[in-house]
């Protein structure tokens, strides 16, 4: 990013802006340092996404769009609104509507050295282009014994949505996740969007950038910190987004606002659930889902995917493996069910994981079949 901006303005006074403007603050708050919980502000996870492109594309002019109807139409979801005004048709670039196509133009622009950001209207098209995400994309840095980075970011809806059917409702975290080459993130908040996608962006390997269509429209308080040009968050690092003491429940993306509702209910029956926003699948943060186990003794893993080879049953073994004997409780695994999505809305509600299955498993966990103002 510094490097881009020397490129484009030279060694004068604006320069001296910029990078005045790029430098953390000497004196940045002690809570800005634990996690910008300093709020100032509202955005929708929508324009944190939007705004995160646009000061990367802004910052280095490698950057580039590519999608159906990501110029023109602003966007499927008005994700790309503006870009292209501002941009040209050279950066971004509306495609037919093939995504073997324009996937493959992407990584093998990524391969020259350009920066693309390739969207998905949804994941579940990605099947059209997973060749050249995994064969082409994941596997060539270490092919060519490190030689050729691969740059490039493939985003998009991911999960279900509601009343799109089978077709369209797919979580694809584990499937990307399973890829050796591959990074796989997975975003709630707009903090999460806006500094996850950054650091995408900025990243030199390929990066799955797993969004969800129910949470665009979602707003969450956010940092000056975090509209910083210069903020990014770590690929690879959790956040604990509520701490407790009793059970730790692991979660991503939308179901993190879930766990987060179940564990203000558990809170009144006397249930301090500690919930953990994973933001990354691959790299997993395996540390701090331990260190959590660790601490409350029981594990609740919550997904919208299917369970068999889940991410949930990554987190289990993991736990298994490094924390076995601090466990109090048997392991509770939730997450969709094993059908193709129903189109139904009755069938669908019981498909995907709610609030109260969320409830349940951790009760169970501490042993509490009922609240205990029911027992009493």
């Amino acid at each position: 990013m510094l490097g881009a901006a020397r490129r484009q303005l030279g060694s004068g006074p604006m320069l001296g802006q910029v990078l005045r403007r790029l430098r953390p603050a000497a004196a940045a708050s002690t809570e800005a340092a634990r996690g910008y919980s300093s709020a100032a502000k509202e955005i929708t996870v929508r324009d944190a996404l939007n705004s995160a492109l646009d000061e990367e594309m802004s910052a280095d002019p490698s950057v580039f769009l590519m999608g159906e109807e990501v110029g023109e139409y602003q966007g499927a979801y008005k994700i790309t609104k503006g870009l292209l005004d501002k941009y040209g048709p050279d950066r971004v670039l509306d495609t037919p509507i093939t995504e073997a196509g324009f996937t493959g133009i992407g990584v093998g622009a990524a391969y020259q050295g350009l920066r693309p950001v390739i969207e998905f209207m949804t994941f579940n098209f990605s099947m059209q282009a997973i060749d050249h995400i995994i064969n082409s994309a994941a596997k060539s840095n270490y092919m060519s014994a490190g030689q050729i980075n691969v740059p490039i970011v493939f985003r998009g809806p991911n999960g279900a949505a509601a009343g799109v059917g089978a077709q369209h409702s797919q979580c694809y975290a584990a499937w990307f996740a399973h890829v050796p080459g591959l990074k796989v993130l997975a975003p709630y908040s707009s903090e999460d969007a806006r500094g996850l996608l950054k650091a995408a962006i900025r990243d030199p390997d390929p990066v799955v950038f797993l969004e969800n269509e129910l949470l665009y429209g979602e707003s969450f308080p956010v940092s000056d910190e975090v509209l910083d040009s210069s903020f990014a968050l770590p690929i690879g690092k959790a956040k604990i987004e509520r701490e407790g003491k009793d059970v730790t429940i692991t979660a991503f993306s939308k179901m993190v606002g879930y766990a987060l509702q179940a564990a203000e209910i558990l809170s009144k029956e006397g249930i301090s659930a500690e919930v953990i926003n994973l933001r990354s699948i691959r790299p997993l943060d395996r540390a701090a889902i331990n260190a959590s186990v660790r601490k409350t003794n029981r594990l609740v893993t919550l997904e919208e995917g299917f369970p068999q080879h889940g991410v949930g049953a990554e987190i289990c073994m993991s736990v298994v493996e490094e924390s076995f004997e601090y466990l109090d409780a048997p392991i509770e695994r939730i997450a969709g069910a094993d059908v193709p999505m129903p189109y139904a809305a009755n069938l669908e509600r019981l498909a995907v994981p709610q609030i109260e299955d969320i409830v349940r498993a951790a009760r169970r966990a501490c042993y509490r079949a009922l609240p205990m103002a029911a027992t009493a």
